[in-house]
């Protein structure tokens, strides 16, 4: 798999202005690689630090996904790897930083800086979009589907869990029935993928009201940055996280966020879209 691949170097954008910034160099002759992740961004203030496991994690999952053979998950993976990763920085944080965003959405950022400078496929949508809502009787999370990204010969497929968002999300009629909300659109948001001779998947829009009071929290990224295009595709559509009010007051809420519902109150998160890959014709 290494004697097909080309040296690349990627910088990846958070939001927030953080980078995960990764240089691969291809050794043929040995069939090694050197994956240096120098450059990335110190540690984190807040919580999207990634220990080095998850960093490792993050690599592990793009080789996989790049051989096409079923081949035993164990550290021998990384035999021909050298992997290096700067001490004290987001991808390898010191104790006490906080790691929960790290987990959900700094992987998926690490994913996607690899296959883009690998060149092989255009961004997912690069985030969980972490939803968590509760009260003293209820409790609940779930992640939400975008797009995925367009590659050479392939479109990007739209309302899919993408890389470490693989998860199951509740049914509509499951979710009414449990906890006190209406969810009153499910929906892909139509040309939200982006551009190009293959298209990006299109993320989705997701619009719950509450019916009795709740604390929200969402962690989600691309709500400023958009995923990025390869070889002249456009990028896909940022996302975004809106509140309105009872008496149809509107806020944007941004990308994280912790704030009081009220009965009433309409939660609307809608996701990115995978990035586009060549120019369209």
């Amino acid at each position: 798999m290494l004697t097909k691949l080309k040296d690349g170097q990627f910088c990846y954008d958070f939001d927030d202005g953080s980078q995960v910034c990764v240089r691969i160099s291809l050794n043929k002759d040995k069939t090694q690689a050197c994956i240096d992740f120098t450059g990335s961004s110190p540690q984190h203030p807040g919580n999207f630090n990634a220990p080095v496991s998850i960093c490792q994690a993050a690599v592990l999952y793009v080789l996989r996904c790049l051989i096409a053979e079923n081949i035993p998950l164990n550290s021998g993976c990384f035999a021909p790897i050298d992997l290096i990763i700067p001490p004290r920085s987001l991808l390898s944080p010191s104790y006490p930083a906080a790691v929960v965003a790290g987990n959900v959405e700094t992987s998926q950022c690490i994913v996607d800086a690899l296959f883009g400078a690998l060149g092989v496929v255009s961004a997912s949508q690069g985030t969980c979009n972490n939803l968590t809502f509760g009260n003293t009787e209820y409790q609940y999370y779930e992640t939400i589907c975008g797009g995925s990204g367009a590659g050479p010969g392939f479109n990007g497929t739209s309302a899919v869990h993408t890389h470490m968002t693989n998860t199951h999300l509740t049914d509509p009629e499951v979710l009414e029935w449990r906890f006190p909300v209406l969810l009153e659109e499910f929906s892909i948001r139509t040309d939200s993928g982006g551009a190009g001779k293959y298209q990006g998947g299109n993320g989705v829009s997701r619009r719950i009201r509450f019916l009795e009071s709740m604390t929200v929290n969402i962690i989600s990224n691309h709500r400023k940055i958009p995923p990025y295009g390869l070889q002249g595709g456009s990028p896909g559509k940022t996302g975004a996280n809106w509140l309105k009010r009872a008496n149809d007051a509107i806020e944007n809420l941004g990308g994280c966020v912790q704030i009081e519902m009220t009965a009433g109150d309409v939660l609307i998160i809608e996701t990115p879209g995978g990035g586009g890959y060549g120019k369209k014709r």
